[in-house]
C-alpha cells in the first residue's frame, strides 16, 4: 500500500485560505496528481487543504472524504518565547529537552503535558490506526500485521505539522526530530509505502520527503512557509 501525503498550498491563515501564490501552486500540483492512479483520497477539514485539493482532484476525476484527524494538529504550547504551535521551538530549546529524541516519551515535557499534547497525539495514532487496520494493515509494536496485503493509493490533503505525526507513527519516529530538522514546502508531496519482506509482517518505507518537482515544472521556487531566515541577518525572512 502506498500513501501520498500532501501538504497545502500557500497559505492565507486570516482567511484559512490560499494566498495568490498558494493557488498558483496548487495548480501546479494538479498537474502532477492528475497523472496519479489514486484508489482513495482524503482531505483536513480546513479550508487552505480542501481549497489546495479541490485543483486536484478535479483533473483526477474524483472526491475526498473529510477526516477530522487530519486537520492540523491543534494544542497551543506554552514556549519559552511565546504560545503558539507545538512545532517551531529554538534550537537551544528543543534540543537540550529531555526525551525529545524519544518515540515514546517525547511529550513528557511539562509545556507539552500542560498543552494536552499527548491526549492529542493518541487520539491521531487511534484514528490513523483504525484506518490503517480497515485497510490492511494493523500495527503491532513497531511493525505492521499484515491483514490484508495490497497495493492501494491513498492520498491525504492536509498539513505539515499533522504530516509529521502521521509519519511519526509510521516510521517511529519522534515528532520534534521531523517538525524541527525537516520541511514540507507548500503543496510538496511525500510518499511511503509498505515493505514486506516476511510474509504477514510490513514495514512502512518513506520514498519521498516534500518533493516540489512540480514547481520547479512550472517555472516557481517552492514558498518559504514553515521555514524560518537562513542568515540571521536575513531581515526579509522569518525570524520566530
Amino acid at each position: 500500500m502506498k500513501l501520498i501525503i500532501v501538504r497545502h498550498g500557500d497559505p492565507d491563515y486570516e482567511n484559512d485560505s490560499l494566498t495568490e501564490l498558494g493557488w498558483k501552486e496548487a495548480e501546479a500540483l494538479s498537474e502532477r496528481m492528475k497523472n496519479v492512479k489514486a484508489d482513495e483520497c482524503y482531505v483536513s477539514p480546513l479550508g487552505r487543504a480542501k481549497d489546495t485539493a479541490s485543483l486536484s482532484l478535479k483533473k483526477m476525476n474524483m472526491e475526498a472524504t473529510e477526516l477530522e484527524w487530519l486537520r492540523e494538529f491543534a494544542p497551543l504550547v506554552k514556549r519559552p518565547e511565546k504560545t503558539g504551535v507545538a512545532w517551531d521551538w529554538l534550537p537551544k530549546d528543543w534540543t537540550n529537552m529531555p526525551y525529545a529524541f524519544d518515540f515514546d516519551r517525547w511529550t513528557e515535557y511539562p509545556a507539552l503535558k500542560e498543552a494536552k499534547v499527548r491526549e492529542e497525539v493518541d487520539w491521531i495514532y487511534s484514528e490513523f490506526d483504525k484506518f490503517l487496520e480497515q485497510h490492511g494493515y494493523k500495527k503491532e509494536g513497531k511493525l505492521f500485521k499484515v491483514i490484508n496485503p495490497n497495493s492501494d493509493v491513498i492520498v491525504f490533503f492536509c498539513h505539515f505539522g499533522l504530516e509529521c505525526i502521521l509519519l511519526s507513527y509510521l516510521l517511529n519516529l519522534p515528532p520534534f526530530v521531523l517538525w524541527h530538522s525537516t520541511i514540507a514546502a507548500p503543496t510538496s508531496i511525500t510518499t511511503v509505502a509498505t515493505e514486506e519482506r516476511r510474509e504477514g509482517i510490513a514495514q512502512f518505507r518513506m520514498h519521498t520527503f516534500g518533493d516540489t518537482s512540480h514547481l520547479y515544472v512550472a517555472g516557481m521556487e517552492p514558498a518559504f512557509s514553515g521555514r524560518f531566515r537562513e542568515l540571521f541577518t536575513n531581515e526579509n525572512e522569518r525570524m520566530d
